[in-house]
Parts: C-alpha cells; sequence; structure tokens
C-alpha cells in the first residue's frame, strides 16, 4: 500500500500540471486569440495570417477598347397610331372589333345607318337628271339662233345670249355631277374600314349611338414598330447621332434585350429640364412589348482608344471612393481609382488613374480585409484575364 500511494502521488501532480495547461489554452480563446494565433505563439512565431488565392481569385486589369454609353430611360410608344372617326353622321348600326383584337388594313370595323345619305343620293342624281334636260334645252337654242344669225334674221347680241344660256347649262350639269359623286362618297363613307394593320386600343361607341361627322369610333396601334422617348443632356448632344445603336431592357421582361436605334433627334429642347428628346425604334415583330411600357438601356455614343480596363465587380465604394485591393509584392494594397466614363459590352469599366495593366485586383468578396495582409497566389493568372469565379480564398 506504501509503494501504491508512492506511485500515485506523481501521477496526481501530472494530471494537475495537464488541467492547468488546458486552463490556460481556454483563457486565452475566450481572451479573443485566434486558434492559429495560439498555435503560432505556442510555436514562437508571431507573424499575421496569410491570404491564400487561386487563379480564379483575382483578375489582372487589360487594355482595351471601350465604349461610352450613355443612359436612357422613357416610354413606349407606338411608332404608328390613329383613330378611326365617323366621316357621316348617323347611327351606328355595328362595330366589328373589340378592345386586343387585331384587325387588318381594309377590314370592315363599322356599319352607320345610311338611309338619309341614301335619299340624298337620289335627291342628286334628280338634280343632275334636270340640269342635263336643261343643258339639251340650252344646245337646241343654241343651235337654232345660230342659223337664224347666219341668215340676218336676228342681232347678234341674241346669239351670244344663247351661247351664255348653253355655258350655264353645262355648268349646271357639271355642279350636278360633283354634288351626286358627294353623296355617293357619304353611302361608301358609311362602311367604315381600318386605315392601318393593327390592334383595337379603344373602342369609344356602341351600335346604336348617334354619331355625328368627326366622332371617333376606334383608337389602332401598330405593334410591330415601337417608339422610346427618352430625353438625353444637351451637352451630350455633339456625340448623338441618327442610326446610333441602343441597348434596351423593359419592365417585366427581366434579362432581355430589346435593340434600338435612334431615329430623331429634337431640335429644341425641353423647357425647364434642358434636355433634348430623342426618338429610338425598336422592332416588336413578336408583339411583345406593348406601348405605355417603362424602359431603360444605353446608348452608344462613342468607342474609345484602348485604355485600361477591369471588371466592375472588383470596383467597391466607400465614402464617395472608389477603390479596389490590388495585390503587389506579396501584399494587399488598398489602391483609389478615377473611372473614366467608358464601358465595355462585358461589364468592363475604365480606369483613369490608379491602375496600370497587368495588375492583379483581387475578384473575390472578403470581409474584414486590411493593407498590407501577406498574399500568397496558388497559381498566377493569365493576362488578360476576366474576372474570376467567385471561389473561396483560403487564409492560411
Amino acid at each position: 500500500m506504501a509503494a501504491l500511494a508512492g506511485l500515485l502521488t506523481p501521477m496526481r501532480v501530472v494530471v494537475a500540471l495537464a488541467l492547468f495547461g488546458v486552463a490556460v489554452a481556454l483563457w486565452r480563446v475566450a481572451a479573443g486569440d485566434a486558434p492559429g494565433q495560439v498555435a503560432a505563439q505556442g510555436a514562437g512565431a508571431d507573424r499575421a495570417a496569410t491570404l491564400e488565392l487561386a487563379a480564379r481569385d483575382v483578375v489582372i486589369a487589360g487594355q482595351r477598347p471601350l465604349s461610352r454609353r450613355l443612359p436612357l430611360s422613357g416610354t413606349l410608344h407606338p411608332l404608328v397610331q390613329g383613330q378611326v372617326v365617323a366621316r357621316v353622321s348617323g347611327e351606328v348600326l355595328e362595330l366589328t372589333r373589340r378592345e386586343g383584337e387585331a384587325v387588318e388594313a381594309g377590314e370592315v370595323l363599322a356599319r352607320i345607318d345610311t338611309r338619309a345619305q341614301e335619299a340624298l343620293v337620289a335627291s342628286r342624281r334628280a338634280e343632275l337628271a334636270r340640269a342635263r334636260a336643261q343643258l339639251g334645252i340650252a344646245a337646241l337654242e343654241l343651235e337654232q339662233t345660230a342659223r337664224l344669225r347666219a341668215k340676218n334674221v336676228i342681232a347678234q347680241h341674241v346669239l351670244d345670249t344663247a351661247r351664255a344660256t348653253h355655258d350655264a347649262a353645262t355648268a349646271e350639269v357639271e355642279l350636278a355631277t360633283a354634288q351626286l359623286r358627294l353623296a355617293t362618297i357619304g353611302v361608301e363613307d358609311a362602311v367604315v374600314r381600318a386605315p392601318i394593320a393593327g390592334v383595337v386600343a379603344r373602342r369609344f361607341v356602341e351600335p346604336g349611338e348617334k354619331v355625328a361627322v368627326d366622332t371617333p369610333l376606334l383608337a389602332l396601334v401598330d405593334l410591330t414598330r415601337l417608339e422610346l422617348r427618352a430625353a438625353a443632356p444637351a451637352a451630350e448632344l455633339t456625340a448623338i447621332a441618327v442610326g446610333q445603336g441602343a441597348r434596351v431592357r423593359v419592365d417585366g421582361f427581366g434579362e432581355r434585350v430589346f435593340e434600338a436605334r435612334v431615329e430623331r433627334i429634337n431640335p429644341v429642347t425641353e423647357q425647364g429640364s434642358r434636355q433634348v428628346m430623342l426618338y429610338l425604334a425598336l422592332g416588336n415583330a413578336d408583339g411583345a412589348l406593348r406601348g405605355g411600357m417603362f424602359a431603360e438601356g444605353e446608348l452608344v455614343i462613342e468607342r474609345s482608344a484602348p485604355v485600361v480596363a477591369v471588371p466592375a465587380a472588383v470596383v467597391h465604394h466607400e465614402a464617395g471612393e472608389d477603390f479596389a485591393w490590388v495585390v503587389e509584392a506579396g501584399a494587399l494594397v488598398r489602391r483609389r481609382l478615377e473611372l473614366g466614363a467608358a464601358r465595355g459590352d462585358d461589364g468592363a469599366v475604365e480606369v483613369r488613374a490608379g491602375l496600370h495593366a497587368g495588375a492583379v485586383l483581387l475578384a473575390v468578396p472578403l470581409e474584414a480585409l486590411q493593407a498590407g495582409t501577406p498574399v500568397r497566389l496558388a497559381m498566377t493568372p493569365d493576362a488578360g484575364s476576366p474576372a474570376g469565379g467567385a471561389g473561396p480564398a483560403n487564409a492560411r
């Protein structure tokens, strides 16, 4: 028993020392020391953690031409639209189309009661017949008067009077003919036809209503071509020209891009804003777009000479300053940037100052970065490579 007690005493000492060591380690962790720091200090190393990056975690600043783009926004309007109006007065007998229905050019859209017009046509036809009869009588009188004058039986003024009467009768025939044609057109206009191919946007009257001349019946729009009306700063007019292309997105169509082209430029500025209205044409062959939709896009107004370009994702904004994290001499450097107006179709932005071509930039979002953090690249990316994927960066 004495020998066993002698063995247990040293073991108790060892266990106590071990428990004390564990307690010290837990206290240091609770005090805020990271496990890696504890391990490093335990090993006698007092250096900062190294940020290990793969090739996909960085991007190389390249040099290439970019486009300067002007933001645009506005409302879509049908390029061809109009109202169908009544050309004669009367009761609407029939309307063949409703809102949203497509119509063809020349298609019958409405019929108006023609009884009054038909009576007018009959009246004009009778007047024409009477005028022709009067012309016949005047022609006979002129012929007889001319023969008598040739024999010196009558005076010259009698012949002149007969000729004037004949001329007046001829004019009456021409007038009656024109009036009959007008009355006939009125009967034809009672059948209302579509002036253009399109879609009915609005129906103003219903069958049974009485309408006067020029009363709106239907509104038609042609959706095959739409127009974006957008305001642009007057200061940019020197760079804007008819024929320039734009890429626009429309609310409700997600990331779908529609091609547009500048068709017209208003010659005067808008009062108050001093901006100039641009009119851009959009093709809409599938009829997906509608008038009144809101659209946003960019107008390509200039293409730059080769400039330093980086993906927009690597540029950060803080306190009104643009900056990027650059890897230099194996450490992170916060580099202030001055951006230009040029933009690339792939989202690249122009850097006017703060970077040079070939600079290595951090392309993944990491929290709590500090300048001077050591960096080790697992693999050097190719020059001019785009932004890497969102692969993780490991701090070792």
